[in-house]
């Protein structure tokens, strides 16, 4: 690999169901004391950049907070851009705090947009039926990401993207997409670190969202046989990774 700098997935690269990844924690440190930059690019949109902080440090990993990118952090950024304007957000956990540290203001109705995001159990038909009214009556769609699944602590199951897409169809409209595979996603995170994309690999578990977002970009993708990696879906993809890792645990071999 000739990459000197690293954008890294968290959940299923450097975790699993809130355990560390074996030797995850010396990869890092290998990073750090060889000179090379790094940033942590989640499409996790249940979790503020701050819990996500403080959630690392619980399983050993030392992180700062603004070297973590999330779709949020990038959602709000685009609303603000915009001016003055409200959304609608269909999410769980904490995420709502990126945004009101941003300044975006949440209301009900008349919103200019409805911001989707991983809002799991709370995905009942009156909440997607009032996502569906309020893009109906003008609101733009962003979807704070488009995955079909990740790996939960039952096994895998279902991300925003199948709702997106459901409301997309529904609505005739195409969502902005703010996480990965966005290329202004991994272009802001790269930007933060000084680099560009034909410098840079991302290491994820998703050979489509991860190595086959950032390869469209120019940067390598790394695929790491952890977190929600399948043979069979590796093998189906016409995505091509740069290189493929047991764990991120071996990717200090191979620089």
């Amino acid at each position: 690999m000739n990459a000197k700098s690293f954008l890294i997935d968290l959940d299923g690269v450097l975790y699993v169901n809130k355990k560390p990844i074996e030797g995850a924690k010396e990869s890092i440190s290998f990073l750090e004391d060889n000179g090379y930059h790094y940033r942590f690019v989640s499409n996790t949109t249940t979790k503020s950049r701050s819990t996500l902080a403080a959630f690392l440090v619980t399983m050993g990993f030392s992180v700062p907070e603004e070297f973590i990118f999330t779709p949020a952090i990038a959602a709000a950024k685009r609303i603000m851009s915009a001016g003055d304007k409200t959304c609608f957000l269909a999410a769980k956990g904490d995420v709502k705090n990126d945004f009101e540290d941003a300044g975006v203001t949440f209301a009900e109705e008349d919103v200019d947009f409805v911001v989707i995001g991983d809002a799991e159990d709370r995905f009942t038909f009156d909440l997607l039926n009032k996502s569906f009214r309020l893009i109906m009556g003008g609101a733009q769609i962003i979807a704070l990401e488009k995955d079909r699944y990740w790996m939960g602590s039952n096994g895998l199951q279902l991300a925003a993207g199948p709702f997106v897409a459901g409301l997309e169809y529904a609505t005739g409209t195409v969502a902005e997409v703010m996480g990965k595979p966005s290329p202004d996603f991994f272009g802001l995170a790269l930007q933060d670190i000084g680099a560009v994309p034909k410098e840079a690999a991302m290491i994820g578990d998703d050979i489509n969202t991860d190595v086959g977002g950032a390869q469209k970009v120019g940067m390598s993708g790394i695929l790491v046989k952890t977190g929600k990696y399948r043979d069979d879906v590796v093998r189906r993809s016409l995505v091509k990774p740069n290189l493929i890792l047991e764990s991120i645990a071996n990717l200090g071999d191979h620089l």
